[in-house]
């Protein structure tokens, strides 16, 4: 028997993601991967995957999907609001952060996130998806990895490993990271900037706008005033890197960025916060706190113990 789901409705950006794509970033090819890792890693854990097996990650809203197949013990992580159909049409509320046995014709309505931007859908035994230089992660601007390189889009089918006899369920209890303060250390060009603006940068408030994407996160607020250049020569660059263009407002670099730039950087978000960051919701408010290398490896120790 063919396992797979049939895609009813693609949801909001929904691909396949796994840790990332690393050593080719000289070739122009970045990293990319899972937004949020440690809500990535805990749909794997769920049903006892490797943590770094790749998963359906996305955003918003995620697909409906129909199981054509074998029973198969499933998880969506993340803060989800979403429904499991019966065949009989008989609707049940589902539980994210809980794994879960779908069988044959049910379906999977994966509504929306909540106060949240990505959630996570992953299945016992990995999906058959095939890897690109060493991963399955997808970034649809270049057209690299699974399904083409694209989004979900209706009519997709996405097949499975068969299933083994499974039906140890399980649940984690996690508390997503509720705060808005970011912290950051301080950038290369951060000399470029007036003392004033490196103040009110480490001080002020800024709001998440709706022009962010995998690939960046702009930024309302103080505007951040260049006495050097408006322009540096291009070099590599890293997600979280907070670069500031000519208009004075501050743009956060995330998983899907160039490989190089040319603006210069204010700041980067440490590691440790990168996943609160990503959650982020356009009209939240957010506000920045300077931190030195030790805290930062400090909140990084930490950070990986949660895994």
């Amino acid at each position: 028997m063919n396992n797979y789901f049939k895609v009813l409705r693609p949801g909001i950006n929904s691909t396949f993601q796994d840790l990332g794509r690393f050593g080719l970033q000289h070739l122009g090819i970045v990293a990319s991967g899972c937004m949020d890792q440690l809500t990535f890693c805990i749909s794997n854990k769920l049903v006892g995957n490797k943590i770094s097996e790749g998963a359906l990650e996305f955003a918003y809203q995620g697909p409906l999907i129909e199981l054509m197949g074998e029973t198969v013990l499933v998880a969506i992580s993340g803060k989800v609001n979403f429904n499991i159909i019966k065949k009989n049409g008989e609707i049940i509320k589902g539980k994210p952060n809980e794994s879960f046995l779908i069988s044959n014709g049910e379906k999977i309505d994966i509504l929306s996130t909540i106060n949240s931007v990505y959630g996570y859908f992953s299945i016992f035994g990995g999906f058959k998806i095939e890897e690109v230089k060493g991963s399955v992660s997808t970034l649809v601007k270049a057209k690299i990895g699974p399904n083409n390189g694209d989004k979900l889009k209706v009519g997709d089918k996405f097949f499975f490993n068969k299933p083994h006899q499974v039906d140890k369920t399980n649940k984690i209890q996690f508390d997503f990271d509720k705060d808005n303060i970011i912290r950051v250390m301080k950038g290369l060009q951060i000399h470029y900037f007036s003392k004033k603006s490196q103040e009110d940068f480490f001080s002020k408030e800024y709001k998440v706008t709706k022009l962010t994407d995998r690939m960046g996160m702009r930024l309302e607020g103080q505007k951040i005033e260049n006495t050097v250049n408006k322009n540096i020569k291009s070099e590599g660059i890293t997600k979280g890197s907070i670069q500031v263009p000519g208009d004075g407002k501050p743009i956060i670099l995330l998983s899907d960025h160039p490989t190089i730039g040319g603006y210069p950087k204010i700041a980067n978000v440490i590691t440790a916060d990168y996943d609160k960051l990503v959650q982020k919701t356009p009209g939240t408010i957010i506000k920045f706190k300077l931190v030195d290398l030790p805290v930062a490896e400090k909140a990084f120790r930490e950070y990986v113990r949660k895994f």
